[in-house]
């Protein structure tokens, strides 16, 4: 978040509770583990990614060089957007 902010770029986190998470919106703190999900909830999630950012041209999904969760694995291959989808490991890539 910070090298976004320092880049001036607009952000959004991915919550495995609210979906697509930008800045200026507020939401109640939780604990959801990825791996609970539903079939349903996953189909809302998806849905909700394609929505919130389809108007934008890339979208960079920054994961932790370690690895990325199944639960995030899946959405980014099932989402229609996964041809703007920029997978990046490093916070030099974000600007």
């Amino acid at each position: 978040m910070d090298a976004c902010k320092r880049g001036n770029v607009r952000w959004a986190i991915f919550s495995d509770l609210y979906g697509v998470w930008f800045p200026h919106v507020e939401h109640e703190w939780y604990e959801k583990d990825p791996d609970t999900l539903t079939k349903a909830e996953f189909e809302t999630l998806r849905n909700n990614f394609d929505e919130q950012l389809s108007t934008f041209s890339e979208i960079r999904f920054y994961c932790h060089p370690g690895g990325l969760h199944l639960f995030h694995r899946r959405l980014l291959s099932e989402t229609t957007l996964a041809e703007k989808v920029r997978m990046i490991t490093h916070l030099s890539e974000i600007v």
